[in-house]
């Protein structure tokens, strides 16, 4: 039974892993310390950027749990620190190698959750400054961008059935 109560914590910190990164991204990277984030909304932003430092920032408190897990032997930080661990990764993956491509893998993607969550990204890095931002989070898209990439595939499904 304490493998289901740790599996379900586990997830639970991944889910809420969303609305921490919106809040972070929205006040953290576009506030105080848009002088790392500030090159990832560069036009012409090179393959290492100083925004990259953010991966090694929120890693820490995963770290922190595990070292606090094994010290105080307590499977609880574990479930923590494995929560934050797996929602970097998955960050890493949506993020670096699905949306920014900074890996060639499913570039030309029809899948419409990634043309959703490669809109709604677009619409954030269409704001070069840290104000009037929008599109914060990271997993879940928005109703107006999911319905636009609706929009797209009826338009698109409308006129192949014309021709």
């Amino acid at each position: 039974m304490d493998m289901l109560l740790y599996i379900g914590l586990t997830i639970l910190v991944f889910v809420l892993m969303e609305p921490i990164t919106w809040a972070t991204h929205r006040y953290v990277m576009h506030g105080f310390l848009w002088s790392l984030h500030r090159d990832h909304h560069e036009p012409n932003h090179s393959k290492l950027e100083k925004n990259d430092w953010f991966a090694f920032i929120f890693s820490i408190p995963s770290m922190l749990c595990f070292y606090f897990g094994h010290m105080r032997e307590n499977p609880w930080y574990y479930c923590l620190g494995t929560g934050i661990l797996l929602y970097g990764i998955a960050y890493f993956f949506v993020h670096d190698i699905i949306i920014h491509q900074r890996v060639k893998w499913f570039t030309r993607s029809k899948n419409r959750y990634i043309r959703q969550l490669r809109w709604a990204h677009k619409m954030h890095h269409k704001h070069l400054g840290p104000e009037n931002g929008e599109s914060f989070g990271f997993l879940y898209v928005e109703k107006k961008y999911r319905a636009k990439i609706k929009r797209d595939d009826d338009l698109n499904n409308n006129s192949a059935q014309r021709q």
